[in-house]
């Protein structure tokens, strides 16, 4: 570490501070997350889904077929666009929050007091802190009067904690965060009572956050499953056209001695085959799923964590500020003849619990900073308690101020009420206002144990007293007031109210939570009990740092509360539970939270409270800090993920009928029936279904009542696959038994390319209808409402109507006006396979699949 070689009365000179600012940089953290426009945009191209969008768009340019390239090419514009604004918005949020956190600072250069940007502060800097500040960097402590931190972003404990001076000369390494009566700040951490001064020791990437950031960089985020699995799905998609195109060719070719004949049945076999909806869906699933959690103010730094998060199986979850409020409020109330009151409780305060609010109220700043005294301001609030507000404003005076001491764990404050008496009031540990009191032993014992009682609740407790004085001029000491004991004061940081909720609904989908916290082992139980959180054996730091690996994978599996943890440790209790099969789900908002963040499966992070460097490592960001919000992502990619099954398995039924009728022409003897533009229509029907139809399909009934799929199940499973294929044959036989009705009849070419594709369209259609649902009937999934479906249907019977009616449309597509019994048998075979499908439905159990 750097030496400090500034001068402490003065400060740095201006000069030196420039010189200093360009050697080592500005005090800032390192921003290589910070992605610009373009570069989300090439991001997005190297994609492998959405590269081969573009590289099939390219293949049918180069073999003439202008339209399917154009065609191809929009689809692909459109998802890489719709992904880009999303990714793109993303970071201008995160870059908005991260320039809401930059502080200020007040630093003494040349002698002179100057407030200057966080950024600017240098080593060596002599900083000027008081309540309010933000601490712009890490330094020693050279002067502190009463001085108290809230340091919960490092340590995640919301009680501040006090300072000291620091001895001379000054210490050459720097502490770690943590603890009472040290005499080093931390950058980030802010200052909640009294004043002092320190001496900048670190900088950026030098500071403790910056240590912490600097370790993501050997972290390696985790390429999303569903990516992994839909390439094996595209690759095996690709050799199964290329095969069968092949295939058609060398038919064609040796039965027809027709090649050029082949050579076109092969293209439009390979075009009906190629799986081009596979990276569409998968795209536009990610980005509508996106957009639909950033209404609930849930920010997908990248979109694909969502499905991640669907399929979480362990929610790790930090204490402060993420389950609760990290804000402090009073509890509990108890006089010392040990009757007690429930602030919670909502009711109005009693009289005699009245006097022990004004007391803590009078104790505290007017304007407080502390935690512990904005909450008897704000309970003092509740109806005024007892005018005192009003009648401090008009008469009464702070006369003298008793700061906290390290000799006496206590503040006192002598108030001139303004006719001719004087009052003193005091806050501050039990012991301490115990022995100003000079209690006798058993009622010493008495608050003792009251206290005690109150801590095992996960409570902090403070004794309040009260004096009287006459003199003209204050004491030295509060120790010489005659101080009465008037109670205990139990205060919390209250759990979110959304937060037994949402642990009901995880319980109910089977995703286990495990709290880790820095926080004492008493107050997590706590919490943890007040959460609903399964309650179980407690693991410490110091417990965990004597386990090898062997025992702490043993432990991860039936241990619930994790205490008093440092950062490195929630790195490895994740790492336990990844290696142990488990899908890793860690919430957090602090610095110490930043490695487990990037670690795990998926990182949420809090944007309200939280870090630059948290929100950076997460992938999930919660705008409005509700755990709640995690429910709700959670069955959003839940919903993703059934929906991107459904799509799948109609993507592969459906590709059978249309390969099919490009086979069946050669095994009965009939003219080609297909040619590329009517795939390439057909494509136009199938990709807004797939993309928009699917994906605006409301969530299956249960969707938060089951357990998360296995970790290694198929995007496909075999159950699905198998339903699939069995859609497809009977598509392709209906079609078969149709088309050789019609070519028994005698009907024209022209006419037999419209039956079939009349078919076939109508058959895509019936296969909407039975995958839309998992398990609902055929009239639930025809009366549910989904507005793209209604908007496909219309566009396709528009397209219908105009091939059978406008004489021009149906010659571009070489077909011929069907009759009544054309239309008929159609009806006929649609409906068909619509019934027998639903039926055979019931033999599946998809929903079950995995």
């Amino acid at each position: 570490m750097p030496a400090i070689d500034a001068p402490l009365s003065t400060g740095l000179s201006e000069n030196e501070a420039r010189a200093r600012l360009a050697a080592e940089g500005p005090n800032e953290l390192p921003q290589n997350g910070r992605r610009s426009t373009a570069r989300i945009l090439i991001d997005v191209l190297r994609e492998p889904m959405l590269a081969l969008l573009v590289a099939g768009s390219l293949i049918y340019f180069a073999l003439g077929d202008l339209q399917e390239a154009l065609i191809l090419a929009l689809l692909a514009g459109l998802s890489v666009g719709i992904t880009a604004v999303q990714e793109s918005r993303s970071e201008r949020a995160l870059e908005a929050l991260r320039d809401l956190a930059s502080p200020r600072a007040l630093v003494v250069r040349d002698g002179v007091r100057r407030r200057i940007p966080g950024r600017e502060v240098v080593r060596g800097d002599r900083l000027v802190l008081a309540e309010g500040d933000r601490v712009p960097a890490d330094g020693w402590v050279i002067e502190a009067h009463g001085l108290q931190l809230d340091e919960s972003l490092l340590t995640g404990e919301s009680v501040p904690v006090r300072k000291s001076g620091c001895p001379s000369p000054i210490p050459a390494e720097a502490p770690r965060a943590g603890g009472d009566m040290l005499a080093y700040v931390f950058s980030g951490s802010l200052v909640v009572g009294g004043s002092g001064i320190c001496i900048v020791q670190a900088t950026g990437s030098l500071s403790e956050i910056g240590r912490i950031g600097q370790s993501l960089a050997s972290l390696e985020t985790e390429v999303p499953r569903l990516y992994r699995q839909t390439r094996r799905l595209v690759l095996l998609f690709a050799a199964g056209g290329i095969g069968a195109s092949l295939l058609a060719v060398l038919l064609y070719g040796l039965l027809r001695d027709n090649w050029l004949e082949g050579a076109l049945a092969g293209i439009a076999l390979g075009m009906a085959l190629l799986p081009e909806e596979i990276p569409v869906v998968l795209a536009v699933f990610m980005a509508m799923g996106a957009m639909r959690l950033s209404r609930v103010r849930v920010l997908a730094r990248r979109a694909a964590a969502i499905e991640t998060l669907g399929s979480v199986t362990v929610l790790c979850t930090d204490k402060t500020g993420t389950l609760t409020q990290n804000r402090m409020s009073i509890a509990e109330l108890r006089l010392p003849d040990g009757r007690s009151f429930d602030t919670r409780t909502g009711e109005i305060l009693p009289r005699d619990f009245r006097a022990v609010v004004n007391l803590g109220i009078l104790a505290s700043a007017p304007e407080p900073f502390d935690p512990m005294e904005i909450a008897f301001h704000e309970l003092g609030s509740r109806g005024d308690a007892g005018g005192l507000a009003q009648r401090r404003a008009e008469a009464w005076q702070l006369r003298h101020r008793y700061p906290l001491d390290p000799a006496l764990l206590a503040v006192s404050h002598l108030w001139e009420t303004g006719d001719g008496e004087q009052m003193v009031a005091a806050k501050g540990a039990p012991e301490a206002i115990a022995g100003l009191c000079r209690l006798k032993p058993l009622d010493h014992a008495t608050i003792t144990d009251a206290a005690n009682a109150m801590a095992a609740q996960g409570l902090r407790v403070l004794g309040v007293a009260e004096a009287r004085w006459t003199g003209p001029a204050p004491p030295a000491s509060p120790r010489e007031f005659g101080f009465a004991f008037r109670g205990l004061v139990g205060l919390q940081d209250p759990l979110r109210p959304s937060v037994p909720d949402a642990m009901a609904q995880c319980r109910s989908a089977g995703i286990h939570v495990v709290m880790i916290t820095g926080d004492f082992p008493e107050t997590a139980r706590a919490i943890a009990r007040e959460a609903d959180i399964a309650q179980g054996e407690v693991v410490t730091g110091p417990m965990l740092a004597a386990m090898g690996d062997a025992e702490l994978s043993e432990a991860v599996q039936r241990v619930t509360i994790f205490a008093r943890i440092m950062p490195e440790q929630k790195l490895r209790i994740v790492a336990a539970l990844k290696a142990a099969g488990k899908i890793v789900g860690m919430t957090g908002d602090g610095v110490n939270d930043a490695p487990s963040l990037k670690a795990a499966h998926i990182g949420i992070a809090m944007g309200g409270r939280g870090t630059d460097v948290a929100r950076e490592a997460s992938a999930i960001v919660l705008l409005d800090d509700d755990f709640g919000s995690i429910v709700t992502a959670i069955r959003v990619g839940r919903r993703i993920f059934d929906n991107l099954r459904k799509a799948m398995g109609f993507i592969v039924a459906v590709h059978i009928p249309i390969a099919g009728l490009a086979l069946v022409p050669l095994l009965f003897g009939f003219p080609i029936l297909l040619g590329p533009i009517h795939i390439a229509l057909l494509e136009m029907v199938i990709d807004p279904v797939c993309s928009l139809v699917f994906e605006s399909e409301t969530e299956e009934e249960g969707i938060m009542r089951r357990p998360p799929r296995a970790p290694d199940s198929a995007l496909m499973p075999r159950a699905l696959l198998a339903w699939s294929l069995v859609q497809g044959m009977v598509s392709v036989a209906a079609i078969a038994v149709l088309l050789y009705w019609g070519w028994s009849a005698g009907l024209a070419e022209a006419q037999l390319r419209g039956l079939a594709y009349f078919a076939l369209v109508a058959i895509v259609l019936g296969l909407v209808l039975v995958n839309r649902s998992f398990s609902s009937s055929l009239l639930r999934a025809v009366t549910r409402p989904n507005t793209a479906l209604v908007a496909v249907l219309a566009a396709v019977s528009l397209l219908l109507l105009s091939a059978q009616f406008v004489p021009q449309v149906a010659e571009l597509l070489s077909f011929a006006p069907l009759g009544l019994a054309e239309m008929a048998a159609l009806a006929a075979t649609a409906l068909f396979v619509l019934f027998l499908l639903e039926t055979l439905k019931r033999v599946f159990s998809i929903g079950d699949s995995g």
